[in-house]
């Protein structure tokens, strides 16, 4: 039996990832297809400062290493966490006291650390972006203190990855604090970056606090309405703008800074630039931001192949609503009923509006304990806000504008900001979906067995609601009202049958 207000799904899964800049623990729910964190601390040791250049690791950062790692022992236990996995990257790759600190961290950690190589570390970062965006077509790039990992992606197929020594601590040692030799270095490090060659016209994935740290500034700086990193798309001439600002006048210039921690704000103009070298070598058609990488490309590898086939969007909507729905199984003859309804419309749903749709039917009931007049914010807010992967931010604005429509109605959605990330398509979907969950909720009380037994299907110029004989007397003026409501929408004649068999 699981723990109430958790999904039973087996006991937590940890992963302590020992990097250059930052050592980091992330313990989640469990080893799913969207595993949902339970508690995330970084602690910024800087392991690989000065690496580069004297070639070995700092002892005050390993002390401060090695008691962040024997604090997260006690927290892992303390969870009861089934399973830890400890992994290190560049820092501990490339110093020669490396094996030695290795072995302490061991024995802190109390688990054997897995030290990766660098194709090794970019196949992983690959795989977290296959995990959390829908069919990725790109390149993978991971910054880090120590290094950089470039990876071309496909669907789920991978290139061969490559490992480049400008991570943004590695750079700014080298370089010796100059950004203009940091720049001649990292443009002699990717003049042969085969993974860049197949770049042109596709999207660039950034992976790695660093960059994520650069597009909350640039977030700030624009006051985008939608404060989540994860899919957070950048055109590549306001990367290459961006990206000189930062630069030029450095984190502390800018009006958003407070949005980043100081420890990492003397490296975002190393990164900045790293970032802009990459979009004038590769010219793709966006950089989005991935907050997935190793941490969650090795669990993605842990999944049986058939669990890494599923839609980590739908799998996660399921999860939450079968936590906060009143009836998991309505929404899930919503899905049913709204198929049915778009195919008798013939909308040309494409392939990404009909599994936006599905996600908004499984999400549609969430809201239901809150007070009345705040369900609709409350959903938007639980839906905006949420973790979710395997869905951009337009993609985001859809669902949850269509379940706050769904319980405010169409007067009050003028000031919803998130439309500003909608095409007008995307919008006029979302208030034909919200018509249709209005109907079917007032229609079914929320409540399985109902929806399967009264089609809503478009003939003609009609857009018909049948109420069989048993079903007959839930007709009412209200639910004729927000028939007629829909069929504006759709541009057809409403027409309720009660009584009629089907």
């Amino acid at each position: 039996m699981g723990i109430p207000g958790r999904l039973d799904v087996g006991p937590p899964v940890a992963i302590v990832d020992i990097g250059s800049n930052s050592v980091r623990l992330v313990a989640y729910e469990g080893l799913t297809r969207a595993p949902s964190p339970l508690f995330n601390e970084k602690v910024l040791c800087g392991l690989g400062d000065n690496v580069a250049t004297t070639g070995q690791l700092d002892q005050g950062a390993i002390g401060k290493a090695l008691r962040a790692l024997k604090r997260f022992r006690v927290i892992c236990a303390h969870m009861q966490v089934g399973a830890v996995h400890v992994l290190a990257t560049a820092a501990a790759r490339d110093a020669s006291n490396g094996p030695a600190f290795l072995a302490a961290a061991e024995a802190a950690i109390g688990e054997p650390v897995q030290l990766l190589s660098g194709p090794q570390e970019a196949e992983l970062s690959a795989y977290g972006v296959i995990s959390s965006f829908h069919g990725p077509d790109g390149v993978v790039g991971d910054l880090g203190g120590g290094s950089l990992e470039l990876i071309d992606v496909k669907g789920t197929n991978l290139a061969s990855g490559v490992t480049l020594p400008v991570g943004g601590l590695a750079l700014r040692d080298v370089a010796k604090g100059s950004l203009r030799e940091a720049k001649r270095i990292v443009r002699e490090a990717l003049r042969d970056a085969a993974p860049l060659d197949a770049l042109r016209g596709r999207t660039f994935y950034a992976v790695g606090g660093t960059w994520r740290a650069l597009a909350r500034l640039h977030m700030g700086q624009k006051g985008y309405p939608l404060h989540v990193l994860h899919g957070y798309s950048i055109m590549p001439g306001e990367t290459i703008d961006f990206a000189k600002i930062v630069e030029r006048v450095g984190a502390e210039a800018l009006a958003s800074v407070e949005l980043v921690s100081e420890a990492r704000r003397p490296l975002l103009p190393y990164g900045a630039l790293v970032l802009e070298e990459i979009v004038r070598r590769g010219r793709p058609k966006t950089v989005v931001l991935s907050a997935a990488g190793v941490r969650e490309g090795l669990l993605f590898a842990k999944l049986d192949p058939e669990a890494q086939k599923e839609d980590p969007l739908l799998h996660a909507a399921r999860e939450v609503n079968c936590l906060r729905s009143r009836s998991p199984a309505h929404a899930e003859e919503l899905i049913a009923w709204t198929d049915q309804l778009a195919s008798s419309l013939h909308l040309d749903e494409t392939a990404e509006e009909r599994r936006l749709r599905h996600a908004a039917c499984l999400l549609s009931d969430i809201g239901w304990r809150s007070h009345p007049d705040y369900r609709g914010d409350q959903s938007f807010a639980s839906i905006a806000q949420a973790a979710f992967v395997g869905i951009d931010h337009p993609g985001r604005a859809f669902v949850a504008l269509a379940v706050f429509l769904r319980h405010v109605g169409f007067a009050g959605d003028d000031g919803f900001r998130l439309r500003e990330l909608m095409t007008a398509r995307l919008l006029d979907r979302a208030r034909i979906l919200a018509g249709a969950m209005r109907l079917g909720y007032l229609l079914s009380a929320g409540m399985p067995g109902t929806l399967p037994h009264t089609p809503l299907v478009a003939s003609g110029h009609k857009l018909q609601l049948i109420l069989p004989p048993d079903l007959a007397d839930l007709a009412s003026d209200r639910l004729r009202n927000r028939l007629k409501q829909l069929a504006r929408f759709v541009a057809r004649d409403p027409q309720l049958a009660a009584g009629k068999r089907q």
